[in-house]
């Protein structure tokens, strides 16, 4: 667990990519990531129960098909040695989470290397340039990171994906107060950090995680109207969530990807054009992770994925939903973590159906969580669904089936 914690780490923050440790050539990443897997497997804690697990594989196999099956097979060697550390860190984090004191400290990892990001944001906005070397974005002022983050919009999904998680950690308290006051403080700097990203699909992510919280705690009536309000209030700052309309440029050019992906999905149904293809047949991304993996792996793909996907906020909404006695103070973490995750879920997906973020390593550390964390409730509460991939295979299917034609009516309505 140390050195899947460290892993993680070091893929938000990055340090071996600093601009003082350029020219030092040290495996920090492909060395935690190692060890992390060493020492899984000499341990005796093995866990496949869930069906993330063999989904995840079952996917993971299916990009590397995509690949060949469009006449490029030395590229399936090159998808599977970049997807397979996000795959390795899934399994080694969900495995690792045997406890929730283990859960709550990769929590407070995640928040702690993102507030990292968060002052790198507003140094750079102090000073032009951040401590990375990395400026602002040259066209808007937003902010940026290195890496993996040097886009404002996976700043903001990162900042949106673990604001819940710090909201949870200041109910919980401690320490005569100062813990809350410190967690209040970290939630505030990662909503400033959004604000900072000008990333219009983060901002909304805020507003939908509020809605959602209000849903599960009032009803879907009152959380219809304080968010609707909310939104309101998000558009009236200085942002790019005003230019919020289907007309305006930068939106129509979305809907426009969103057009071209469904054609590439209906010239190759089955696997796609192939994974990281989708800019070889338009001069954009997808804009749009459902878009993206129905037009880079076809139905195949796309209906491992949406399961992988479904599982996870089915999960997470039986913990939501679930009231027995709750008598013991573990039994209440247990549901908060849940409506935390659950949260967090949307959130994520709020953001990412506006970006292409469908193998992005954020996404699947948060799956890791969930799986974890439910693996450990549902050993605790017999009671609590099983879910078993064989006998949900029709739901998807027609789940499947019913979000393609969903997405088409959307792009049909806004074109």
């Amino acid at each position: 667990m140390l050195f899947i914690l460290i892993y993680v780490a070091l893929v938000i923050v990055r340090p071996q990519e600093y601009p003082a440790f350029a020219d030092v050539e040290l495996p920090l990443l492909s060395g935690s990531l190692a060890a992390a897997a060493l020492s899984w497997l000499i341990s005796g804690r093995k866990n496949f129960s869930q069906p993330q697990y063999p989904l995840l594989f079952a996917f993971f196999v299916v990009t590397m098909i995509s690949i060949a099956a469009n006449g490029w097979v030395g590229g399936a060697v090159e998808q599977a040695t970049q997807f397979a550390p996000t795959i390795i860190a899934f399994v080694l984090l969900a495995n690792g989470l045997t406890t929730q004191r283990r859960l709550i400290a990769t929590m407070q990892v995640l928040i702690l290397c993102s507030l990292v990001l968060a002052l790198h944001g507003a140094y750079q906005v102090e000073n032009g340039i951040g401590w990375t070397g990395m400026p602002l974005v040259q066209e808007d002022g937003r902010i940026q990171y290195i890496g993996i983050f040097a886009d404002p919009n996976d700043l903001g999904l990162l900042f949106v994906t673990v604001l819940p998680m710090t909201l949870y950690l200041a109910m919980r308290g401690g320490l005569l107060g100062l813990a809350r006051l410190f967690w209040l403080a970290a939630a505030g700097l990662l909503l400033y950090g959004v604000y900072l990203t000008n990333s219009r699909g983060s901002m909304l992510a805020v507003a939908v995680m509020g809605g959602v919280w209000l849903w599960l705690r009032r009803g879907l009536i009152v959380a219809m109207v304080l968010g609707g309000s909310g939104l309101a209030v998000l558009q009236m700052l200085p942002s790019r969530l005003q230019e919020l309309d289907a007309g305006e440029e930068s939106a129509a050019g979305r809907v426009e990807a969103w057009y071209e992906g469904l054609q590439m999905f209906e010239a190759h149904p089955l696997v796609g054009v192939g994974t990281g293809n989708f800019v070889e047949h338009y001069f954009l991304t997808a804009h749009n992770s459902f878009v993206l993996v129905l037009a880079e792996t076809g139905f195949i793909g796309y209906i491992i994925w949406l399961a992988f996907v479904g599982y996870c906020f089915r999960m997470m909404y039986s913990l939501c939903r679930y009231t027995p006695a709750l008598t013991e103070p573990s039994e209440i973490a247990e549901r908060r973590i849940g409506v935390t995750l659950f949260i967090a879920l949307c959130g994520f997906f709020a953001a990412a159906f506006f970006l292409s973020r469908s193998y992005v390593i954020v996404l699947y550390i948060l799956a890791a969580m969930v799986v974890g964390q439910y693996t450990l409730v549902s050993g605790r509460h017999p009671d609590l669904p099983r879910f078993r991939l064989g006998s949900d295979i029709g739901r998807w299917l027609a789940v499947s089936i019913g979000s393609i034609v969903a997405l088409y009516v959307i792009v049909k309505v806004l074109l």
